[in-house]
């Protein structure tokens, strides 16, 4: 864990309640994808954890979704602004296990950790399948930026967006539901992130190992103060600190 002030170079609505957020300040400790950052905002006690969308020498981008009124501040800060970050949180995803065709299924805001992961599994040779859900075409956010990575190794084709409306179309048609509905064949390893509801349905879906990123309220964000412990086959675990990024086979429902 590090802390440090990062100036934001951008912040913008990319879809409903939905902003990106770019920042520049010492990224070195940030170096798996599935970790987290916690930032402290003025006027909040709590500093406000959010998922790394991607990260690159000194850039650091966020995607958040605005629920309460801390996320509603941050959606109001302009550039050139300076935010205190803890940096480095969290345990993330172990790209070791992806083999050559590996599934990313991601819905809603937990869409955005999976971004970097895909840059990563690209740079390491793997051509990753992905499947990305959301509740309406309202709602739909970076899948450009997703087909045209795995258009590096492999096709846009690769790239499957699912809307539970069925309100989304694009090039590759309309695929209506939610992500279980739509998982292809022939992944080596899985991995996700979103909502409780759909990693449990993933969890009965798919037939490969893989790995889960559980959202939690967090009132430290590093272990301290252990209140998003959970349970799981080995004894109870703290998502910030043994997580947010668990497997298949550690998990219990």
């Amino acid at each position: 864990m590090k802390q440090g002030f990062f100036t934001i170079t951008e912040n913008k609505s990319i879809a409903a309640g939905t902003y990106l957020m770019r920042l520049r300040g010492d990224t070195s400790a940030v170096t798996v994808p599935g970790q987290f950052v916690n930032i402290k905002l003025d006027g909040f006690y709590l500093r406000r954890p959010i998922s790394v969308f991607d990260c690159e020498n000194d850039e650091l981008s966020l995607i958040y979704k605005v629920v309460g009124g801390g996320t509603g501040a941050m959606s109001g800060l302009e550039p050139g602004g300076r935010l205190d970050l803890l940096t480095g949180l969290g345990k993330g995803y172990d790209l070791s296990k992806a083999g050559a065709r590996p599934l990313l299924i991601g819905g809603g805001a937990g869409v955005p950790p999976l971004f970097w992961l895909c840059r990563r599994l690209i740079d390491a040779g793997a051509s990753p399948l992905v499947v990305l859900g959301f509740n309406s075409e309202r709602d739909v956010f970076c899948t450009e930026e997703f087909r045209e990575l795995c258009a590096k190794s492999g096709s846009r084709s690769d790239v499957s967006v699912v809307t539970v409306d069925g309100s989304y179309s694009d090039e590759f048609g309309c695929k209506k539901g939610f992500v279980t509905d739509h998982l292809p064949s022939g992944y080596t390893y899985f991995y996700t992130c979103g909502p409780g509801p759909m990693l449990r349905a993933v969890y009965d879906a798919t037939d490969t190992g893989g790995e889960f990123s559980f959202e939690e309220r967090m009132g430290c964000g590093f272990g301290a103060c252990m209140g998003c412990s959970c349970k799981t086959k080995s004894g109870s675990k703290r998502v910030c600190k043994d997580g947010p990024v668990f497997k298949k086979e550690e998990i219990l429902w």
